[in-house]
Order: structure tokens, then sequence, then C-alpha cells
């Protein structure tokens, strides 16, 4: 029987698995929002800036990590040497009850839902889907029979993403490497397609909203509400590092995947928005409901929506396998150190896979597509992860003065200045975040505190830690 995962994913699967994890279905959805939020097309630009560029010293701490600690399970492992078992056990809780598992089944939902475009999906009635109700007491309500065909497809692709992923890591490698290449391919062609069609204004790269304020506060604010936006599209950055251990010469290849691959997403993201602009005035594109296609519609004509449509379901499907593959190794690597079940840590016998956390995430990321209440859940995993970002990046400090000695084959660029300018900027982006949530149900424009709730289902994961914990100590004894 197999101890340990087999190491099949080379430099560029690694450079795939990095953009294929980060380019999802935010970048058709985000920028119609945050242009509405920044109301100027220089301001929209440079948030994605931004964004791209904290999200790189971010990678760069991890690369840092990743190379000290080239093993399966990434920040879970990186936690659990910087502040202990407790609060690895809370991230790797976090990232299975609500951080990755919501933001699994919220792709493959989008996946499921533009697949309407080409097809028709079945749905109840009115009265069907409203007679089933599952209600939380000042949070939310559900209505799992609603879109029921969407929600049926998008089962149907993670049951098929989790048994391929069951069976063979080479085979979900070939897929996600294909997806991504389909993906970066078919954005290829959306910008070139745009931007070449002669049919747009550059005047439109420089023309604001005629709402637009250019008051300090304000700017300010929509600044900061609009980098929530682009830190979604950009998670995912630091998948690479959950599967450290699978990794050939993770010490060189793991440091070289994240410069590569994020700075092509910051890159291409950047062209997007570019694209966008020039076919459509930042005021048109806030009120955009499906800005992407909208876009190619223009450039392109009424076809170019369905190539959209055929791009976002290439996007999300490569996005739902790269973020099935990496997140389960979190609760492999929980299961094999005995902090969860110990059965999630086992490795299949035949197919040298992490098989039973595969099945895990796959079932619980079931169970949020029959939920359906996807916008609550990406507020909710954004914050919670640039929590444990936060975390991850002050304990590359602590490891440099506790363990100054331990080899570090890649050392973290702009050290200390970088990784300091990433930690100020993350603390600063969830307390303002934390203020805007409160404010909002505070005014009753939101029916939930997002951030709260998040920390909340965290938390709810404190008790099994004490019961992990006194299984431990009774095996011990």
């Amino acid at each position: 029987m197999p101890h340990s995962l087999k190491k099949s994913i080379g430099l560029w699967s690694a450079v795939s698995l990095v953009i294929g994890s980060v380019i999802g279905s935010g970048i058709f959805m985000r920028p119609a929002t945050m242009a509405g939020q920044l109301g100027s097309p220089m301001l929209l630009l440079g948030v994605w800036l931004i964004g791209g560029i904290v999200s790189l010293f971010g990678a760069m701490i991890y690369a840092e990590l990743g190379a000290m600690y080239p093993e399966t399970g990434g920040p879970y492992v990186y936690l659990k040497e910087i502040y202990g078992e407790f609060i690895a056990f809370i991230y790797g809780w976090s990232t299975m009850a609500v951080i990755n598992t919501a933001g699994i089944a919220s792709i493959a939902f989008v996946c499921g839902n533009y697949a309407e475009y080409f097809m028709h999906l079945p749905h109840f009635s009115p009265v069907v889907e409203h007679a089933f109700k599952w209600h939380i007491p000042g949070l939310a309500d559900i209505y799992p029979l609603e879109n029921a065909g969407v929600k049926s497809l998008s089962i149907l692709i993670l049951l098929v993403l989790t048994i391929v992923n069951y069976l063979s890591t080479r085979w979900g490698n070939g897929i996600q490497f294909v997806a991504t290449l389909l993906k970066a391919l078919a954005l290829v062609l959306v910008i070139g397609g745009i931007l070449l069609s002669g049919k747009g204004h550059a005047v439109n790269f420089v023309t604001n909203a005629p709402d637009f304020h250019a008051q300090a506060f304000l700017m300010f604010v929509a600044v900061m509400a609009a980098t929530s936006g682009a830190f979604s599209s950009y998670d995912g950055w630091n998948n690479i590092n959950m599967v450290a251990g699978e990794v050939i010469n993770p010490q060189r290849n793991l440091s070289r995947s994240l410069l590569i691959g994020l700075g092509a997403c910051i890159a291409i993201y950047l062209l997007v928005n570019l694209a966008y602009l020039y076919v459509l005035p930042i005021g048109v594109m806030a009120g955009s409901s499906m800005v992407a296609a909208d876009a190619m519609e223009k450039a392109l004509g009424v076809s170019g929506a369905g190539v959209v449509a055929g791009l976002i379901i290439v996007s999300a499907f490569g996005a739902t396998q790269n973020n099935l593959l990496t997140n389960a190794r979190i609760v492999f690597a929980m299961g094999e150190g005995r902090a969860f079940f110990s059965w999630t840590g086992r490795v299949h016998p035949r197919w040298g896979t992490p098989g039973n956390s595969m099945i895990v995430m796959g079932v619980w990321s079931i169970l949020f597509v029959l939920s359906g209440s996807f916008d609550i859940l990406a507020d909710i995993f954004v914050f919670m992860a640039w929590v444990f970002y936060g975390l991850t990046a002050i304990g590359l400090f602590i490891l440099r003065w506790k363990r100054p000695d331990v080899s570090r084959p890649y050392k973290a660029w702009g050290y200390p200045w970088a990784p300091l300018a990433f930690i100020i900027f993350t603390l600063f982006y969830l307390g303002t975040t934390l203020y805007n949530d409160i404010t909002a149900y505070s005014s009753g424009k939101s029916p939930v505190i997002n951030s709260v709730l998040g920390l909340l289902l965290t938390a709810t994961g404190i008790p099994f830690y004490w019961y992990f914990q006194h299984q431990k100590r009774k095996t011990k004894t």
C-alpha cells in the first residue's frame, strides 16, 4: 500500500494549476459591479492591478513557506508549524466547512447556469419551488428546489470530477491542463476579437461616468469595496501549495509556478478589462448583467454571446476541477495527522490518490449546490480566506525569528517590506469589510452580516477540535 502521494506535477502542470485555479467565473461577472462602484476606468484598472500585486506579495510569502515545507496540505502544514494544532485545525475546518466547498459549489453552479444558453434545463413551477424551505432564523431562507435543472447539472459535474480525481491524480491533472489551455486560448480570442474589432473607442479608457465624484473619502470607500471583487477573482493563487508534496522538485517549481501563473493572470485580467472598456463606456459597463456577453455582442454580433457562454463554461469547469483537486489535500493532511477522521488521510491502495478526502469535499460541495445560497457564501469565503492569508503572512516573520537556521531554498521577495505591506493591507481590508458588513446590516441593506457569519461557521469547528484531541489522547494511552 502506498504511504505517500505520487510526485506527478511538473512545472507547467503547476503553472496551469495556478492559472486555472485563479481564472474562474469572476472575470466575466465582477468587472460590471466594480465599474458601478468606481465610476472611473482608470480606477477600475488600478484596482485590478493593486489586487494582483497584493496577491503576488502573498504568493511570494507562500512560496517561501512552500519551499521550506514541501508537503501536501500547504497552508494547514504552515499554520501547524507556526501556531500549533488548534489554529491549523480551525483553518482546515473552515476550508472544508465554508471557504473551499462554497467556492467549488458556486463555480460548478455557474458552469451549470451558463449551460442553459445551449440547452433547456427543466425547472419546477414557482409554487413547487417555494413549497419547501430551509429557514435559518435571522440568516437566510433557502429553497433547494429552485433552479432544479441547473443544480442537477452542477451536481453531475461535481460527481464526475470527484470520481475522476478519486481514480487518478494524473487524469485530474490532464483535465485541468487541457481546460486551462482552452481557457487561455479563448481569452486570447476574446481580447483580440474585441480590441481588434475597430468597433470601440479609446476615449472610453479615460472617460469617467457622469455621476463620478472625485471626493477623496468617497473614492477611498469605493476602492475598498471594489478591491473585494478583485480579491475574489484572484483567489486560488495558493492552491498549488496544497499539493506541494506532489510537485516534482518543489523547492524550484513552487516559486516559479506562482510567479509565472499569477503574473499571467494579472496581465490577462488587465487586458480583459481594457477590452470591455473599449466597447462599453464605464457607465454602460456598470449597468450590464453579463458584461462579457454584452462586450462580445457589441464587437462581433449576437454570435459573440455564444462564444462567451462557451468560454465561461470551459473556465468554470476547469476552475471546479482545480479547486476540487487541490482542496481535498487539506482534509487529507488533517486525517493523516489524526487531527480529523483518520480514514480521510488514507491513500487509496490501488489508485494512489487521497480518495476518501476527495469524497468528503465532493459531497460537501454538492450540499452547498442544493442550498443555492451562493451570493452570501461568496462574500463569506473571501473574508475568511483573507483572515488566514493574514495569519500565514504574520507567521513568516515568526518563523524567521524562531527558526532562522531552517533551510530556505526560496526567500520571499522584498522581505521584510513587501510581506509587511501585505499584512497591513490585509488587516485594513478585513477591518473595512467587517465595518461595511455591519453597517449594511444595520441599515437594512443586507439580511446577513456576512463576515460575522463566516467567523461563526468557522467557530463551529472548535468542539470538533476538542473531540479529536480527546481521541488522540485516548489512542496514546
